[in-house]
């Protein structure tokens, strides 16, 4: 395990000790929230932890659930979580987020937004002045006219560089919804709540990577040890 690794696994094991037996746990996507996963299932099987149900954010998270032994709550009865555990991409002072990486932020926010507390899990790399420094943004767009929307964008975002994200064989990645994810170098977004906007209202973009206001607490590993940030 690299150091990166293990400081992803600390912040996750921490964020763990905030969930109580009866909890409905939200399950976020990627390597550290994969890690909270785990150490879930570890407590479940020591009896630490009871009458735990997880709501998936991905197919690929769902399957690692139930190899952890963590018991899901059906898509359709999805109910409100009482705590979300997951983590980000980019994170700026104001607990701000760029999700997506993972290619699951279309359900994590559906998640994100009907949860009672999100804990976001990270490595301190993930800590960024401002959005759009470090991270590209990702939106979901459905395939249908999809390259015009990559052409909407840079209209949108000047200078920004616009990619359709690809996988094996030279096509598009596609997302558990069956659409494509667009990746967009913006350099740092000044006004994120204004871009947010613009991009929910365009038809055709199902999603964007920009999660304001939604965490409520951010743990952070690195060298000087773990902090707990919460929202004013």
């Amino acid at each position: 395990m690299s150091q990166r690794d293990s400081y992803k696994q600390e912040a996750a094991e921490r964020a763990v000790e905030l969930v109580q037996s009866g909890m409905v746990v939200g399950l976020g996507t990627g390597e550290t929230a994969t890690y909270a996963i785990r150490r879930i299932g570890v407590l479940l099987r020591a009896g630490t932890l009871e009458d735990i149900e997880g709501v998936p954010t991905s197919l690929a998270t769902a399957a690692e659930a139930v190899r952890a032994g963590i018991p899901l709550l059906e898509e359709s009865r999805a109910t409100p979580a009482d705590i979300t555990i997951d983590g980000a991409d980019e994170i700026d002072p104001a607990l701000n987020l760029i999700k997506g990486r993972g290619g699951a932020f279309l359900r994590e926010k559906i998640v994100a937004q009907t949860s009672r507390r999100v804990v976001i899990v990270a490595d301190q790399s993930k800590l960024s002045p401002v959005l759009g420094t470090r991270s590209p943004l990702p939106l979901e767009v459905v395939p249908f006219g999809s390259r015009y929307q990559a052409e909407y964008l840079k209209g949108l975002i000047p200078g920004a560089q616009i990619s359709f994200r690809m996988g094996s064989g030279a096509t598009p990645v596609r997302t558990d919804q069956g659409n494509f994810i667009l990746d967009c170098v913006t350099g740092p977004i000044q006004r994120p709540e204004e871009l947010a906007s613009l991009l929910q209202g365009r038809a055709g973009v199902v999603a964007h990577g920009l999660f304001l206001a939604l965490a409520t607490d951010v743990i952070v590993a690195g060298p000087a040890g773990i902090e707990h940030r919460t929202r004013p």
